[in-house]
Parts: structure tokens; sequence; C-alpha cells
């Protein structure tokens, strides 16, 4: 019911922020814009709002980002007819580990391994990584870290345990992240650790014999990783291959 004048117009798109598991702040340029546009983003951007702040010639769409990849907009005026389309590309989310050693960017894969990145993600905007060790060393294997602070303290406040996702066709090869898990298949909390050889005997062979679950893989850093499992280690608060001079996680963030 009602004349609403003239049928809204999209002269362009500008994103202002698009990172993986975020809010996106979607800016749309035209004029005789209203908030009844609809947006259609095939999961890509879910729960879509227009900001307060929007005006009839620039509108603020808000969506939290749940695809990576491609992600299509279409823009639909409220008779439905398309006004507009566009193309998001959103890249691999990656976190940066800021260590005593020097500093390791991983790149998580959301689309191979959704249940193992979603994990460390949220681990990692709630800050569980700050002030965590590298608490298990072992030259010529890996290191592993993000459950232990100083002196070998069980570190409190993890989430429920996560779904065993090692069947992805994921190698553990040299410089890929995975998740620490205990015998028990369904085990994965907030330990991961890093390969620094290639570890296939820890891929999955069969439903009995699952093996670890690679989420993602080192893109910058790697001769720090290396550092780390050159160091002395011993045993400390009952725990063997602790490095003797604590590897401390500063800080963890998502940075892309």
């Amino acid at each position: 019911g009602g004349s609403t004048g003239f049928p809204p117009v999209i002269t362009g798109v500008k994103v202002q922020t698009l990172k993986y598991g975020n809010t996106a702040t979607v800016y749309l340029g035209g004029k005789d814009l209203r908030s009844s546009i609809t947006v259609e983003s095939n999961g890509g951007c879910t729960n879509p709002s227009f900001a307060s702040n929007s005006t009839t010639d620039t509108l603020v769409l808000n969506c939290v980002v749940k695809l990576v990849g491609d992600v299509p907009l279409t823009f639909k005026a409220e008779d439905g007819s398309v006004i507009y389309t566009t193309t998001l590309t959103v890249p691999k989310p990656q976190v940066t580990l800021f260590t005593t050693k020097g500093t390791v960017v991983l790149e998580l894969d959301p689309s191979t391994a959704p249940i193992s990145s979603n994990n460390y993600l949220s681990y990692v905007s709630k800050g569980f990584y700050t002030s965590t060790l590298f608490h298990r060393v072992i030259s010529g294997f890996m290191i592993q870290g993000g459950g232990y602070t100083t002196g070998m303290v069980k570190k409190t406040g993890q989430a429920a345990a996560i779904e065993l996702e090692s069947n992805k066709g994921l190698s553990n090869l040299r410089g890929t992240l995975a998740m620490a898990r205990t015998d028990v298949f369904n085990s994965a909390t907030s330990e991961f650790f890093i390969n620094v050889v290639d570890n296939t005997f820890l891929d999955y062979k069969t439903e009995a014999s699952p093996g670890y679950a690679v989420f993602g893989k080192v893109v910058q850093g790697m001769d720090v990783v290396d550092a780390i499992v050159a160091q002395p280690t011993g045993v400390s608060n009952g725990f063997a291959d602790v490095p003797l001079t604590d590897v401390v996680i500063s800080l963890a963030l998502q940075t892309q």
C-alpha cells in the first residue's frame, strides 16, 4: 500500500571491514535508498541490518561474515526486484601469535575444517591464549601450546570439547596447524600444535585410528617455529618436553 516515490538506485558498494567471523560494514551509495531494501548472501553474511546512521543516499549495512572466498550479495527492492549485485571476496582468517621468540602468522581453513577453525578463533577472540606457553616441544616433531601457563599450571576456562575433524583431506605436513587431543577422539579444546616436519603418521587412517585434525598452516614466521623447537627441554611439574626457558604467547590476535 501507498506510494514510495522513486525506486531505489544503488550506484556503488564499498566494504569497510571484511574479516571472517566478524561483523562487516558495507556502504551502499545511491539515491532514494531505504531500509526496506533486502540483501541476500547465500549464508555468507548473516543477520543483516542497516545502521541508524543510514541516509537516503548512503545505506550502512552490517552483517556477520560466515564464509570465506566469494560471497555474492544481491540487493532487492521492496517489490522483490533486484537493484544491485556484487561479490565480496573474504580472505581466509589469519591469526598472529606474538611469542617471546618472535611472531608467527597462522592461516586457518574454515571451508575445509570449520569446527576446528571456529573453535580456535573463539579462543583467540576471548583472549584465552594470552600468557600461555608452548609447553610441549619435541625436536624433529612439533611444538604444542595453548593450555598451560608458567610453571605448567593448566589454564582454566576451556569451552566444550569439539568433534574430531581429521577426515578432511588435510595432512600433518611441516608448517601445518592441528588440534591437540587426548586418547579420546573428540576431546580437543584449546591446545594446538604446529608440525615442524611431515608427520603423515598423524593423519586419518580409519575410524579406529583417526589421527589429528589439521585446520591451518603457518604463512609467516616458520623460522620462529624452528627456533622454538630447538629450545632445550626438561621435566617441569611432572611434564616432559617442557622448554627450560618459557616460550610464552603474549598475545594471539585475528589479524585478517
